[in-house]
């Protein structure tokens, strides 16, 4: 199994179909566009796994930050599977991928905030199973 970054227009749409399955509200052209300009202005990196088809079965958008609380830190904003590519081991393959290199580059910690429904549990058993911890509640005011 190969993971890339996706840093050409072309590795980017391979990713949107997977991306849209967690991120079903944007369209794909809203999905591109945010996506450009979290690479440009946010240290947004977007991993996805690549067997040769021509969409990502897999993708995993992420990036760095720097908290007080937690120091240099790796935060995923996005991880997601095709449905038909689900239980094949490609979002454990991200993760792993993703905490090897957080471990390499020094960081602090990785993190994560998953909804709560029944829909996110397998999400769930997965991020457990890979030793992340629950560690707060995620607090938002849409405006």
């Amino acid at each position: 199994m190969t993971i890339r970054i996706a840093r050409t227009d072309e590795d980017i749409r391979r990713c949107l179909p997977a991306m849209l399955a967690l991120r079903s509200q944007l369209s794909e052209e809203l999905a591109f566009e945010r996506i450009r300009f979290q690479q440009a202005n946010d240290h947004f990196e977007l991993a996805f796994v690549d067997n040769g088809d021509e969409n990502a079965p897999a993708v995993m958008g992420y990036r760095t930050m720097n908290l007080l609380y937690s120091g240099k830190t790796l935060y995923i904003d996005d991880l997601s599977t095709l449905p038909e590519a689900r239980g094949k081991g490609y979002a454990g393959a991200l993760l792993d991928f993703i905490i090897d290199f957080a471990r390499r580059e020094g960081y602090q910690s990785v993190s994560l905030d998953s909804g709560q429904n029944p829909a996110r549990y397998d999400a769930h058993r997965l991020y457990l199973n890979k030793r992340f911890n629950i560690a707060s509640h995620h607090f938002k005011l849409d405006l």
